[in-house]
């Protein structure tokens, strides 16, 4: 995701160091009282809303109930990689930003303890460009879009630890090896080459992709899809006409973002000023709105790792 990909070495490395992208299997039992302790406030407001991560993997200390690292309360959910585009594909420099400690703690606190969405699952999606059947036509970017949402169900089934009814489809502009803009915008000699041939994708091509992941989902699985991104990368791909008009899908934003957690948001808006920006015609009022990375994305580091506000009486 577009959050820090320019500390992708440091974070990757923490990854493999707390065991890489292997799955932690959790049983709990949810048949046992709750005690006052584990009733404590969510922290975040107002209700319905939640404190989460998502990705490279944070450090939460303490026992379960666990709580959100630096700012407090309960953790409410973790949102990880599920798979990608180039790991897919095997090309060298694909990577998952998947942390099973995370996803382990999220999933306690949500069937035990009874707080927040639990585990939920992003595919970092690849454009038309990177298909390895590029011929410019609608059908077969159709075809390539329901080919990574086939990839993408099957991942989950093997994480076994998703509890959330949004699959998310991951469409930015990365700026990594080994397609800088994922193949959104440009097309490459082949999907892992990093090598540019046309430096045009038609914004009807990027959105039959987009339609033919959903669709698979759809009708494949009991999953509601939605998209992560942010206004100015989803015009940028896809324009300001039909193809970016997106009023009916469920939408998780990186803009604006602060370092500062002593300015964490209440609803959609920071402490110090700015509220959450959706895009493809929502705005964080829409039924459709449920989820903010409000620090830690964006390419810029907080120094801690992605942190997430996450409406759940939205969720569907």
């Amino acid at each position: 995701m577009k959050r820090s990909w320019i500390t992708l070495a440091a974070g990757l490395a923490l990854v493999l160091a707390t065991g890489g992208t292997a799955t932690a299997t959790v049983t709990a039992s949810t048949s046992r009282a709750v005690t006052a302790a584990e009733q404590r406030p969510a922290g975040d407001k107002p209700p319905g809303f939640w404190w989460g991560t998502d990705s490279w993997p944070v450090s939460i200390t303490g026992s379960a109930p666990y709580s959100e690292p630096r700012i407090g309360g309960s953790y409410g959910g973790y949102i990880g990689m599920t798979g990608s585009w180039s790991v897919y594909l095997s090309c060298k420099g694909g990577f998952l930003a998947y942390s099973p400690a995370n996803a382990a703690q999220a999933h306690t606190n949500y069937v035990t303890y009874h707080k927040g969405i639990g585990v939920a699952s992003y595919w970092f999606m690849g454009g038309p460009g990177v298909d390895p059947h590029y011929n410019g036509t609608s059908a077969e970017a159709s075809g390539w879009g329901a080919r990574q949402a086939a990839q993408t169900l099957s991942d989950i089934a093997k994480q076994h630890l998703n509890t959330y009814p949004v699959v998310w489809a991951d469409i930015e502009l990365p700026g990594v090896a080994p397609a800088y803009d994922n193949g959104w915008n440009s097309v490459y000699t082949s999907p892992c080459s990093g090598v540019v041939k046309e430096s045009y994708v038609p914004a009807t091509l990027d959105r039959a992709d987009f339609n033919g992941f959903a669709a698979y989902i759809t009708a494949h699985s009991s999953y509601k899809v939605g998209v992560y991104s942010s206004a100015g990368i989803w015009t940028s791909i896809f324009g300001t006409g039909s193809a970016a008009s997106i009023p009916d899908t469920y939408e998780w934003t990186y803009e604006p973002e602060t370092t500062d957690f002593a300015h964490a948001p209440y609803g959609w808006c920071l402490s110090s000023g700015g509220c959450a920006q959706f895009f493809g015609g929502q705005s964080n009022s829409s039924r459709y709105a449920l989820m903010w990375q409000w620090s830690g994305g964006g390419g810029v580091s907080n120094g801690v790792g992605d942190f997430d506000q996450i409406d759940s009486a939205r969720q569907g």
